[in-house]
C-alpha cells in the first residue's frame, strides 16, 4: 500500500524536456535573427532613400548615402565615394555604443518583458521612418532607432541566456549570423521583384512581430525568470525551491553542470554591489580585449579598405564587387556564428592574431594593388567573416562557462560593449584611411 513513494518511470517528462529545449533553441536563434535585422537592413535602405532625396536636399550628407560605384567628381585611382561608407556605420553603432555602456549597470531594474517590448517597438519604428521620411535628417532618426533597438535587445538577451540551458548561447549567435544573410538577401531579393524600398520596409515589419512572438509564445519561460516584474521583489523562498527543481531536472537529464537551466535562484540573492562589479568588469578583459580587437580589425577592412579593393578588368561592376564582398562577409559569420555545436575554441587571442593579419595583408593589396584577382580577395572576405563569427560565440560561451553564478547575468550583458567598442574605433581609423588613399 505504499505506492506513494514508488519512482515515476514515465517517459513523459523526458519527452516534454526534448520539447522545451527545442523551443528555446528555437525562440533564442529567432530572437537573434529578429533583433540584429532591423541593424542589418537599415543600411541598405538609408542608402537607396537617401539618394532619392539627394535631387531634393543638396546637403553635405547626400554623398555619404549614395549608391557604391556611382560615379563622382574626385579624381582619385581608387575611384572611391568622397565620403568612406563608415560614415552611415557611425549613425548605426553610436547608439549602440552608448547603451552597451551605460545599460548593464541599471538594466537589472526593467523587466525582461518590457524589455523585449521596447526592442520590437523600436525596430518597428526604425521602418516607419525611415519608410516616411521626407527629411535626410529624419532617415538619419530611423537608423538610430535601429541602432538602439539592437543595442539594447543584444545586451537583454545576452544576459536573458542564463536563465536556460548553456547551448541556447549558440542560438543566439547563429541567429544573429543568420539576420545578416537574411537582412540583405530579404532587401535586395524584394526591391530587384519591382517593390520600392518604402514599401520594401513596411512589408518588413513582421520581423519585430516575430520577435514578440519567438519571446512570449515560443520561448518556455523558468518561472525564475523576471517576467513583468523587477528580480529583486521575487520571493526567496519561490526562488530557492525553483533552483532546486531546476538542479534536480538537469542532473536527471544530462548528469554534468553544464547545460543548467534557470540558474536565477542562488544569482537573485539581492543585487550586486559597485565592488563586485567592478570586479566582474576586470574578469572580463581576458574575454572582451581580445573580442574588441577582432571586431576592430574586421570593420577596419569592412569599412576602411573594402571599397577600395576594386578591380576594373574584372567583369563585375564596383557596386556589384562592393555586394558580393559584404554577402561573402555575411555568409562567413553566419556559418562560425553557427559553429558551436561542431567544436570550441578557448584561446580567443587566436582570432585576434590572424585578423590583424588580413588586415596588414589587404592594406598592402590597396597600397600596392598586388592582387592577382578578385577571386582571392573573396576568399580573404569570407574567411574574416569566419573569424569575427568564432570569436563572438567562443567568447559568449565560455563567459558564461566560467563566470560565477552570481555574476553571470551582468557579465553576459556587459561584455556586450567590446565588439562595438571596437566597430566605433575602426569606425574612427577608417575616415582618414579613407580620406588619404582617395586624395592618392
Amino acid at each position: 500500500m505504499e505506492q506513494s513513494h514508488s519512482v515515476n518511470t514515465d517517459p513523459e517528462p523526458i519527452s516534454h524536456r526534448g520539447c522545451t529545449k527545442w523551443r528555446n533553441w528555437s525562440g533564442f536563434w529567432l530572437l537573434g535573427m529578429c533583433n540584429n535585422f532591423a541593424y542589418v537592413v537599415m543600411l541598405s535602405a538609408a542608402h537607396d532613400i537617401l539618394k532619392k532625396q539627394e535631387t531634393q536636399n543638396s546637403t553635405a550628407f547626400a554623398s555619404v548615402t549614395s549608391e557604391h560605384g556611382n560615379s563622382s567628381s574626385n579624381s582619385s585611382s581608387y575611384d572611391c565615394n568622397p565620403t568612406s561608407t563608415a560614415a552611415v556605420l557611425l549613425a548605426d553603432i553610436l547608439p549602440t555604443l552608448f547603451i552597451k555602456m551605460l545599460a548593464p549597470f541599471i538594466i537589472h531594474k526593467v523587466p525582461y518583458a518590457l524589455r523585449v517590448l521596447c526592442c520590437a517597438l523600436a525596430a518597428a519604428a526604425s521602418f516607419l521612418v525611415v519608410s516616411f521620411s521626407s527629411t535626410v535628417w529624419m532617415s538619419f532618426f530611423g537608423v538610430v532607432l535601429a541602432s538602439i533597438g539592437a543595442g539594447l535587445g543584444e545586451l537583454s538577451f545576452l544576459a536573458l541566456t542564463v536563465y536556460f540551458s548553456r547551448d541556447v548561447v549558440g542560438a543566439w549567435s547563429s541567429g544573429t549570423g543568420g539576420a545578416g544573410v537574411a537582412g540583405a538577401f530579404l532587401y535586395s531579393g524584394l526591391t530587384q521583384l519591382g517593390f520600392t524600398p518604402q514599401v520594401t520596409l513596411l512589408i518588413m515589419l513582421i520581423v519585430p512581430m516575430a520577435m514578440v512572438l519567438s519571446y512570449f509564445l515560443l520561448l518556455a519561460h523558468p518561472s525564475s525568470l523576471p517576467q513583468w516584474s523587477t528580480r529583486d521583489s521575487r520571493c526567496s523562498e519561490l526562488l530557492e525551491e525553483t533552483q532546486g527543481l531546476m538542479d534536480s531536472a538537469e542532473e536527471d537529464e544530462d548528469g554534468d553542470e553544464d547545460n543548467r537551466t534557470a540558474r536565477a535562484g542562488r544569482r537573485a540573492r539581492g543585487p550586486l554591489s559597485n565592488t563586485e562589479k567592478l570586479r566582474v568588469m576586470k574578469s572580463l578583459l581576458k574575454f572582451v580585449l581580445p573580442l574588441g580587437l577582432v571586431y576592430f580589425a574586421e570593420y577596419f577592412i569592412n569599412q576602411g579598405l573594402m571599397e577600395l579593393l576594386y578591380f576594373p578588368g574584372f567583369s563585375l561592376s564596383h557596386a556589384e564587387q562592393y555586394r558580393w564582398y559584404q554577402a561573402l562577409y555575411q555568409g562567413g559569420v553566419f556559418l562560425s556564428r553557427s559553429s558551436l555545436c561542431c567544436f570550441k575554441v578557448r584561446k580567443l587571442w587566436i582570432f585576434t592574431v590572424l585578423q590583424f593579419v588580413n588586415v596588414v595583408l589587404l592594406t598592402l593589396a590597396v597600397w600596392y594593388r598586388f592582387m592577382p584577382s578578385v577571386w582571392i580577395v573573396f576568399g580573404i572576405i569570407l574567411y574574416e567573416g569566419l573569424l569575427g563569427g568564432c570569436a563572438y560565440v567562443n567568447t559568449f560561451y565560455f563567459i558564461s562557462k566560467e563566470t560565477e553564478e552570481r555574476y553571470r547575468e551582468f557579465a553576459m550583458s556587459l561584455a556586450s560593449v567590446g565588439d562595438t567598442l571596437g566597430i566605433c574605433l575602426s569606425t574612427a581609423l577608417s575616415f582618414p584611411t579613407h580620406k588619404y588613399f582617395c586624395s592618392l
